[in-house]
């Protein structure tokens, strides 16, 4: 007889997979997103998600050796992505694999750099007599071909501390910047540069 936990871990697992099977109508082969394309939904993009929740819930539970415990944080992970497929929102947007590592190895770094340098620049100008503020409001270029990546851009703006992305119009992005150094960086091009190059390869 196997221990309660892989029974349990078994059982999660096939009820999984007749959960999913449910999902699969015809009525999923004509969605459309937002931006009125078929969205591309993969066994990988499932897969990946539920690989990546598994792994949260157990880093932030620290259950490594308890199997029952662990059957029961798979179950609850299986269930979310059960749902998340029943909302039709596992796709290349939600879980984009296509960009593999690039993210995390050419773009992740260089990214928490210049959040801290932004943070260090708007902490300096606050704390100062003069209070050396000029807000701008800039249109940047965004060069990216891809929705995914150019929401990537906009948000990556919005995450460095002094610009803010209001609004996207095709291949322009409002942002308000807190001083002139801060719209003189946006407008380097720089960041755009380093987001496009996390597009596929054609």
């Amino acid at each position: 007889m196997w221990p309660l936990g892989q029974r349990a871990l078994y059982v999660s697992c096939l009820v999984y997979q007749l959960l999913i099977a449910m999902t699969e109508t015809a009525s999923d082969q004509g969605v459309t997103n937002v931006a009125g394309r078929q969205p591309t939904r993969t066994w990988a993009n499932t897969f990946v998600l539920t690989l990546v929740l598994f792994a949260m819930w157990l880093i932030w539970s620290g259950h490594y050796h308890d199997m029952f415990l662990m059957a029961l944080g798979l179950c609850s992970c299986l269930a979310v992505v059960f749902l998340l497929r029943r909302m039709k929102i596992i796709d290349e947007e939600g879980v984009p694999i296509q960009l593999g590592i690039r993210p995390f190895i050419n773009y992740m770094p260089w990214l928490i750099k210049e959040i801290i340098r932004a943070n260090w620049d708007v902490a300096r100008r606050i704390i100062h007599p003069s209070l050396p503020i000029r807000p701008h409001m800039i249109r940047v270029k965004a060069s990216q071909k891809e929705d995914l990546t150019r929401v990537i851009f906009a948000n990556s703006i919005t995450l460095t501390p002094g610009t803010v992305s209001v609004n996207m119009q095709k291949d322009e992005i409002l942002v308000h910047t807190l001083s002139s150094e801060a719209a003189e960086f946006d407008q380097t091009g720089e960041m755009d540069r380093r987001v496009t190059g996390l597009e596929r390869l054609p």
